[in-house]
């Protein structure tokens, strides 16, 4: 490893590597390879060595885990095709400066054995909640989604989140490459930490998921219209599409929430009367349809156009309604649209303006619901208004632009971790899948896959009592995040002071 293109290499690999660990491989027996292996190319390395490794890691991860993103541009081929290559590579290169500075900042502090792990986790959760948050934050294929498949180990992110669980997963990939770099009495406390750790969230786990959360009497249909990326804005589709959404919504059966994914209907229904009053027509007395949609409204500077939901009653009228407050960039706008000659991906005349934030709905006859569009189920801690805890959550989104990568498994696996975040059902609606019923335990009680057509009904899964991540928030994070460092700190200062 005295080369740096060795060293590189290697650190490319294993990062390639440790998306095997994330939805829809799942695969955690491979974490402790991959971050065990980058573990023993950093310690004891400068900090430029070391920051080297971790980008190139970080190319690794980000390179392989985000390759769907690329589907996106071959939506419109012909005009965007050619950047499907260079907007990928660029992104991961981007991204992983995020793994560089934690490598280096793990090198800067010169620590050892348990303590390096710990110091090693920690640094790579600060970075990981930093990706999470800087520039709008892109908080995907975050580490703790290892367990996204996995009910018990899962549960840990109604404690301390999924910043907080990634922290104890790399803590406890690392710590088994420490036991041959140490005295005995080192390996043993080595053990102890990671056999207390494994022990912990195991019991905390099991027990919360011994509870019996039987489902409200609620029942939800979700409509699955299948619709390919590229036909969904086509005028010679669109009759077509609009009746296969009201056609899917008339099956028989008795409903009192009905479904649409994100901008199910290919224009502004909210200026159709005629199809708010087909949609009403296909409504049981007393249910209410939420639906994506785009709206537009004038503004001082011109008209504001926004990624919605709205809420459509059995009369027709639009009760309430809610605006997309985390836009995609490129997607739903341009950063720096007077600096970037690009155009972004989405059709539509103009950018989208942001809503105001998380908002929670209340309707008649039916308990308040947490709204919330594709992207925002990304954000850990961001999915509901914390002054208004709603009952559950709906998520309409539309994977049809990543067609059947595993972009879409992924998207999956963050609404599972947010459900358990917040101890809330998340119910979500896709254009071609997955649409999916999720308990507060993060377990699909229901699902649709990809590309079918058709509906899902299904009695809404109960709320639970507020996690402690939902009482707290990041809180949590930073106290495990604090008393790790602590602890490092407090084994370097008894090392050192040992005669």
């Amino acid at each position: 490893m005295s080369s740096g293109l060795a060293r590189s290499l290697c650190a490319l690999f294993l990062g390639v590597l440790a998306v095997l660990a994330l939805p829809p491989f799942s695969l955690p027996v491979i974490l402790p390879i991959a971050f065990g292996g980058l573990y023993l190319l950093v310690v004891g390395a400068t900090r430029r060595t070391a920051g080297l490794a971790g980008w190139a890691f970080g190319v690794g991860f980000f390179l392989f885990g985000l390759s769907w993103i690329a589907e996106s541009f071959y939506v419109d081929a012909r005009r965007f095709g050619w950047m499907a290559g260079p907007a990928v590579a660029g992104l991961a290169a981007g991204l992983a400066l995020f793994p560089a500075a934690a490598m280096a900042a793990f090198a800067w502090s010169r620590t050892k054995g348990v303590s390096g792990a710990l110091i090693f986790a920690v640094c790579w959760s600060v970075s990981e909640w930093l990706r999470g948050t800087m520039l709008t934050g892109f908080p995907w294929n975050l580490i703790a989604y290892t367990w996204a498949d996995y009910d018990i180990p899962r549960q840990m992110a109604a404690w301390v989140g999924s910043y907080g669980l990634g922290l104890l997963t790399v803590l406890l990939s690392v710590l088994p490459v420490t036991l041959h770099m140490r005295n005995r009495r080192q390996n043993a406390f080595a053990t102890f930490v990671f056999i207390s750790v494994v022990a912990g969230a195991g019991t905390l786990g099991t027990v919360r998921l011994m509870a019996t959360t039987p489902p409200t009497d609620t029942t939800v249909r979700i409509v699955q219209g299948n619709i390919p990326q590229t036909e969904k804005w086509n005028p010679a589709f669109r009759d077509r599409n609009i009746s296969r959404y009201l056609d899917l919504s008339a099956q028989s059966g008795r409903f009192d929430v009905l479904l649409w994914p994100e901008s199910a209907f290919p224009g502004y229904l909210d200026e159709n009367p005629g199809m708010l009053d087909q949609i009403a027509d296909r409504l049981p007395e007393g249910s209410v349809l939420l639906t994506g949609a785009q709206t537009r409204e004038p503004g001082v500077t011109g008209t504001r156009y926004r990624n919605s939901i709205l809420a459509v009653d059995q009369t027709g009228r639009i009760v309430t309604r809610y605006a997309k407050h985390h836009l995609v960039p490129f997607g739903e706008y341009v950063p720096l649209r007077g600096f970037l000659p690009i155009q972004r991906l989405t059709a539509g005349l103009g950018d989208f303006t942001p809503g105001p934030g998380p908002q929670t709905v209340e309707l008649p006859g039916l308990s308040p619901v947490g709204l919330s569009i594709c992207y925002e189920a990304i954000f850990p801690g961001r999915v509901v208004d914390a002054a208004s805890r709603p009952d559950w959550i709906f998520n309409a989104t539309n994977d049809a632009w990543f067609g059947a990568s595993f972009g879409p498994r992924q998207h999956l696996a963050s609404a599972r971790m947010r459900a358990v975040e917040e101890g809330l059902p998340m119910v979500r609606a896709a254009n071609t899948g997955i649409s999916a019923f999720i308990d507060g335990y993060g377990r699909i009680v229901a699902r649709l896959g990809l590309d079918e057509t058709g509906v899902l009904d299904a009695r809404l899964p109960a709320a639970l009592p507020p996690t402690p991540f939902a009482k707290y928030g990041q809180l949590t994070f930073l106290l495990i995040l604090a008393a790790s460092i602590v602890g490092a700190i407090g084994m370097t200062v008894r090392k050192e002071s040992a005669p």
